[in-house]
């Protein structure tokens, strides 16, 4: 196939008509044309096929072969995804069906190795992976990369099997993908010696500069509940970075305002995102924004680009001789609508159609778990009044704060506050423990009902917040009837979507999932919550990585002291 066409060099940073040769899906020739006569085939310009370097399929409720289909709607024809959902749920066997049902259609799926299943060894998982597991998978062409290391506190304190896992990858000559969120001074110094290179859990512009200056290369995350776009492409901050330099005479004025537009930062990426979010857009959203931040478009289009293909030694990224011939057409860069998307050179989306299929995808039923009754869900307490340890949380963010409330007593339970937005939270062991741990939580703001999910990061078991136990009991049980899934409940209505696929994932297309995921974020809100993204906010509570406190199906953690605490204070 030869055509004529504009392309974008992300190598040169420029854009020039070429005649472009395409065989056997690489481009074999690319030749710029000078001859300003010359007809041009193809109406838009051609990009690089876009590349997020850091996501977890499993997020968006779909699987692999759904992914795609929504994925390439948007330009985006490669993923770099860590499988740990999957991986906590079922270990190595839950990893081989994502690899197996990602081969069953034409994308780039490539995967990291999870290393941390367990996340900690403060909650039950279903499943652990051991240094040897992790060398198997090592082994495999799929795997590019170790995927995020969330204990840094083992890395920190010199954990045996962590710093085991970390030499393996060093060993296989594959990239480390970190996760750091906060760390700094001689902590993060440490963290860093044993060559993790990534982190996206910067959620601020000062926090990502510092590390980046220590060497580490910087994920902007723009993903469902997490957005550091706008904080780590603020333009204030940029122009007080580069102006700081300007002050000690480092830098010329005139340079200075060539550098403004630049992202400091390497990737862009969405780590988590639902498939109500999916059908709106991709990284083609990302860049868009990227760009109404005053970042420099084409900058913007590496960070999903060439820089991801070169940090994973992956194929593709860039519309240069002997590359694969992934690409998109646009129509323009400002207005960036996706034309066609092509992947190894055949059209894989026309403009209206994706032009590929896949089976459904079967997997067993991974719920261990017995039906809970009300009495589950209470928090016994002697007296009138007690106060407790809360966790707030936040719309758009995973981090939390501690607080604390005084609750009422009636009958030795502690009861929820709704007028000052204290309410139940609880996780539910799936995997045949049987643990219950029970809590209270801030920010949420539901006035009446519960809600319940099997998404529950990183380990999964059933998370609930609920302003009764009685609701809570009944959430539960319709996730559990479900083999998994998410459901809300209260004395007006109920309703749920289900997730057979190890309580993560459906069959059904992004389209069907998202009005499903509409309906029930309706019902979320006529309960009271203003989240933007609820149930994905409420699977980062369990999190135990993530600061200040979460909950896990052992009990209430802290996770600055990297501890169990107490749900009553003193």
């Amino acid at each position: 196939m030869t055509f004529t066409a504009y392309i974008l060099d992300v190598l040169t940073d420029s854009v020039y008509p070429a005649r472009i040769t395409i065989k056997n899906g690489v481009f074999s020739e690319i030749v710029p044309v000078v001859d300003e006569n010359i007809a041009i085939d193809v109406e838009g310009l051609l990009i690089p096929g876009l590349i997020d370097a850091h996501v977890h399929v499993e997020s968006s409720m779909l699987t692999p072969v759904q992914y795609a289909k929504i994925a390439v709607r948007h330009g985006t024809t490669a993923v770099v995804c860590d499988p740990h959902e999957m991986a906590n749920v079922c270990g190595i066997e839950g990893i081989e069906f994502m690899i197996e049902n990602a081969s069953q259609v034409p994308f780039n799926f490539y995967f990291t190795a999870p290393s941390c299943v367990p996340t900690t060894a403060f909650e039950t998982s279903g499943a652990v992976l051991g240094s040897d597991d992790i060398e198997f998978l090592l082994k495999k062409d799929e795997i590019v990369a170790l995927g995020e290391m969330m204990n840094f506190p083992g890395v920190i304190s010199g954990d045996e099997e962590v710093l085991r896992k970390l030499e393996l990858a060093r060993n296989y000559n594959k990239p480390i993908d970190g996760h750091a969120p906060l760390l700094s001074g001689s902590y993060l110094d440490k963290y860093l010696e044993q060559g993790i290179i990534t982190d996206h859990e910067c959620a601020s512009f000062s926090e990502a500069i510092v590390k980046k200056q220590k060497g580490m290369k910087i994920m902007v995350r723009d993903g469902s509940s997490a957005k550091d776009l706008e904080a780590l492409f603020d333009f204030n901050e940029r122009l007080n970075y580069w102006k700081n330099q300007e002050s000690f005479g480092i830098i010329p004025t005139e340079v200075l305002e060539r550098r403004i537009n630049s992202p400091i930062f390497d990737f862009i990426v969405t780590d988590d995102k639902n498939s109500k979010d999916l059908i709106e857009g991709h990284l083609n959203l990302s860049i868009k924004k990227a760009a109404e931040l005053d970042v420099d478009i084409i900058k913007a289009i590496e960070m999903v680009t060439i820089n991801p293909a070169a940090h994973y030694n992956l194929d593709g990224g860039a519309i240069v001789t002997g590359a694969k011939a992934d690409f998109v057409i646009i129509d323009n860069l400002n207005d960036f609508n996706i034309l066609k998307t092509y992947i190894s050179g055949e059209c894989v989306f026309d403009g209206k159609n994706v032009l590929f299929d896949a089976g459904e995808a079967t997997f067993k039923n991974s719920m261990n778990v017995s039906k809970k009754q009300p009495e589950d869900f209470d928090v016994l307490c002697d007296g009138d009044e007690c106060e407790v340890n809360v966790i707030e949380c936040f719309d758009g963010g995973v981090f939390t704060e501690k607080t604390t409330a005084k609750l009422c007593c009636i009958d030795g339970k502690v009861q929820s506050n709704i007028f000052e937005d204290v309410v139940k939270i609880a996780v539910v062991d799936r995997y045949g423990g049987n643990n219950v741990a029970n809590a209270f939580i801030k920010g949420y703001n539901i006035k009446k009902g519960a809600v319940a999910s099997s998404i529950a990061h990183d380990s999964h078991n059933i998370i609930s917040i609920g302003c009764n136990s009685e609701m809570m009991a009944k959430a539960v049980n319709m996730v559990i009837e479900n083999g998994g899934g998410i459901a809300v409940v209260s004395e007006d209505f109920t309703d749920s979507l289900s997730l057979p696929i190890a309580g993560l994932m459906t069959n059904e297309d992004a389209f069907t999932v998202a009005e499903k995921l509409r309906l029930l974020q309706k019902m979320v809100a006529a309960l009271g919550c203003k989240l933007y993204a609820p149930f994905m906010t409420m699977a980062f509570m369990s999190l135990l990585v993530i600061p200040s406190i979460k909950i896990s199906d052992k009990g209430l953690f802290d996770v600055e002291n990297f501890e169990f605490m107490d749900v009553f204070v003193n």
